[in-house]
This record gives structure tokens, sequence and C-alpha cells, in this order.
């Protein structure tokens, strides 16, 4: 059970934007991915979520960007949930190459039913799968 997850990927040439770097949008795809393949890692996939008609859903992303990724470079989002409340967590985002940091972020998620769509509490099973890391 990773408290901390690392999740690789290789900038591809769509997430180029016309100034010859990654763009923006790309990087909160990226931030996305990670949080998914954390989440299925802790024995929550997607399709687990489903199983009970719950969903995590964006409330707020906040990225700082430092440094541009360029197609090709291989970078790896690191993820970790740094605090989980009675309807929302909070997990926060470190991007970066070998030796450069690209983006800090982190995305406020709150935990819904399908059905309805309304904030419903997570459960304890849910949250116990998931180490806080909440000064990183």
């Amino acid at each position: 059970m990773p408290d901390i997850y690392f999740h690789e990927h290789t900038v591809h040439a769509d997430e180029i934007d016309p100034l010859g770097h990654a763009n923006n949008v790309s990087f909160v795809k990226w931030m996305q991915d990670a949080a998914i393949a954390h989440s299925t890692a802790q024995g929550w996939p997607m399709s687990r979520y489903r199983e009970h008609g719950v969903a995590w859903v964006v409330r707020r992303h906040t990225v700082e960007y430092l440094l541009p990724a360029v197609e090709g470079e291989r970078i790896v989002v690191k993820t970790w949930v740094a605090d989980m409340q009675r309807v929302t967590s909070l997990r926060r985002y470190e991007i970066s190459t070998t030796d450069r940091l690209l983006a800090r972020a982190e995305t406020n998620w709150a935990f819904i039913r399908t059905g309805d769509g309304k904030l419903t509490r997570i459960p304890e099973h849910v949250s116990a799968s998931f180490v806080l890391v909440p000064g990183t």
C-alpha cells in the first residue's frame, strides 16, 4: 500500500501546444491519471466505486506551473492523499523529470452518490484504504 504513489508518463506529441511545450490541460489530465492509478493500487479501481454507487468528483484544482514539459520527456507524477474529511479529500501532486520539478498541484475531491450526485460521507472502508501524508 504505497503512501506516496509514483505515476510515470512520457509526454506525447498531441499534448504539445503551439508554444512547443505540454499544454496546461495535459498537466491536469496527468494528475487525474495518477489519482486513478493510486486509487486502483489501493484496491479501489473505478469499477469498485461503481459497484458501490459512489464516485469522486473534482471540486477544485490548483496548479503551480514551474517549468515546461516537452515532447518525449519522461515525467513522474508523485501523488498522495493529504487530508480526508467527512465528504472531501485533498490530494497533492508533484510533477517532475529526473532532475526538474515542473509543477506542484492539489485537488479537492468530493465523494458523491452516483444515483443522485449528492455529497455523501466517505465510508471507513474507503478512507482506511489510503494512508494520509499531511505535511508533505
